[in-house]
């Protein structure tokens, strides 16, 4: 009774948090399509300029809640490690220079030392999915083609071209041999009238 409701809420809060990297994406001028398929099933086809990224997960995975968001909050003390737990005493009663604390002289100066610090440790934190680096391999997939498609097209380019100046060259040629015109099939009106 109690799980529906949790497990509703977990996957419309997923729904929203899946589909803003997408909307960030498309403002920016290109389409791109992020997509977890799973088991054996296929990627879909890319369309026009679309970038299609998909990320492939077990076939036991399809209708279980999203692992970021099994077992609860992952900041909880329950799940802080015993490492982390004490590193936090360090800092305790910690005030005065690089303390990042309101006591103290110059006690803000270590503020940013902490969050240039805690973004890194955030960066270590295993993903679930790194759609950011598929979306750059494909990305340098397809810088790879534009040369050969580039090629391709200024071949085609200099074909017409030289389509368009060998009908002029016989347009001249034939302007410049004055070339009697043909006969009408008129009949002409007679003089007096």
């Amino acid at each position: 009774m109690f799980r529906k409701p949790v497990l509703l809420a977990f996957a419309s809060a997923f729904a929203a948090f899946s589909s803003q990297p997408a909307m960030a994406q498309e403002e920016a001028g290109e389409k791109v399509n992020m997509i977890i398929v799973y088991g054996e099933e296929a990627c879909p086809a890319t369309k026009g300029d679309e970038i299609v990224v998909c990320a492939r997960k077990p076939e036991a995975e399809r209708y279980r809640i999203p692992a970021p968001f099994r077992g609860g909050d992952p900041n909880s003390a329950v799940n802080t490690s015993w490492a982390e737990k004490a590193r936090s005493f360090e800092t305790v009663g910690q005030s005065g220079i690089n303390s990042c604390s309101p006591v103290g002289i110059n006690g803000a100066s270590g503020c940013m030392a902490k969050l240039i610090h805690d973004a890194y440790a955030e960066r270590k934190q295993p993903s679930d999915v790194h759609f950011g680096k598929a979306i750059e391999a494909e990305r340098a997939k397809r810088a790879a083609t534009i040369d050969a498609t580039t090629a391709a097209e200024q071949a085609r380019v200099e074909q017409i071209e030289k389509q368009y100046d060998e009908r002029k060259a016989a347009e001249e040629a034939i302007k410049a041999a004055k070339v009697p015109a043909a006969p009408s099939d008129l009949p002409t009106p007679p003089p007096g009238n």
